[in-house]
């Protein structure tokens, strides 16, 4: 028998070091050419991430400890010396939650009523709620100056019934700044409580009744506490945008109500000031990620987003 006879019949020692190829491993192999492929779909949207927000947010941390002497923390030692920016963080998180409030008041029945009626109600009641998105903000803040101003249609219909002897102050204060921002904000709150409620099934208060308990009872302790993601999730949305409002309550504030987004803007613009903007926006940033990390503390943010 010749010897290549023999070698051709003796198995290769490179395939005897090669282990077969198993289910897992090939399963394995196929799901680290799914995660290749997902990482390199994402890698545009991490491309923007990065630079139209982690890049500026690092720019702002620079320039807040930036002053002519060099590194410096006094920015931010201003904002907790100086009294003007108490003031200012206080009156911008009293508005936020008074806006936050009244959103919840006003937006929980029209979402109950839309996510309870069936045809065109539920559709008109929704156009109107989604109306306003096709509105500029500053159309609806000039609106509201003509409808709150001492001869405006509030006023003089207040006046006509004789409800008010003398035309009541609506703008240039903390008291117009909250409507109109509420206007604004409404959908916000409406939107989400409408998704949460419409997911809840009737059979669950028709059971609830048929056991005898009231309409209240019902509505308390089987609808409230289903609802309840949807509650968050708006007053969540509505507070932290409203902590960054500007356009509204600067023409309805009238320069007498002043928040942290117009302190940051005056800063830029009349002081020239980016190293106290940058840590004034910073400040704020940080509270709203405390605020987020104090809910999470107990509700997580995954069930009031409803990822899971």
């Amino acid at each position: 028998m010749s010897n290549a006879y023999l070698a051709k019949s003796l198995p290769d020692s490179s395939d005897q070091r090669k282990p077969p190829l198993t289910n897992e491993h090939a399963i394995a192999r196929e799901e680290r050419k799914e995660h290749t492929s997902m990482l390199l779909l994402l890698t545009p949207a991490l491309v923007m991430v990065v630079v139209l927000l982690i890049m500026p947010l690092c720019w702002l941390a620079l320039q807040s400890v930036q002053t002519e002497d060099g590194f410096s923390l006094a920015n931010y030692m201003r904002i907790f010396q100086e009294t003007i920016y108490w003031d200012t963080f206080a009156l911008t998180f009293k508005i936020s939650f008074m806006v936050t409030v009244l959103a919840i008041l006003m937006g929980f029945p029209i979402a109950y009523a839309a996510s309870r009626l069936q045809g065109f109600w539920a559709n008109l009641i929704l156009i109107c709620v989604i109306l306003p998105f096709w509105t500029s903000v500053l159309v609806r803040a000039y609106a509201w100056l003509v409808l709150l101003q001492r001869r405006g249609l509030v006023n003089q219909t207040l006046m006509d019934m004789g409800l008010i002897d003398q035309p009541l102050t609506l703008m240039h204060n903390t008291t117009g700044t909250v409507i109109g921002t509420l206007h604004v904000m409404l959908p916000f709150m409406v939107l989400p409580l409408y998704s949460v409620m419409k997911k809840i099934p009737q059979d669950l208060m028709q059971a609830s009744q048929s056991l005898g308990a009231k309409p209240f009872y019902t509505f308390r302790r089987v609808f409230l506490p289903m609802a309840a993601p949807g509650i968050m999730a708006g007053s969540i949305l509505v507070f932290v945008i409203c902590l960054g409002f500007f356009i509204t309550p600067e023409l309805l504030g009238g320069g007498r109500t002043i928040l942290v987004s117009m302190l940051v803007q005056r800063n830029v613009e009349l002081y020239h000031a980016w190293g106290a903007a940058s840590a004034v926006g910073l400040v704020l940033l940080f509270v709203v990620f405390l605020i987020f990390w104090g809910i999470n503390r107990f509700i997580p943010i995954e069930r009031i987003l409803g990822a899971r």
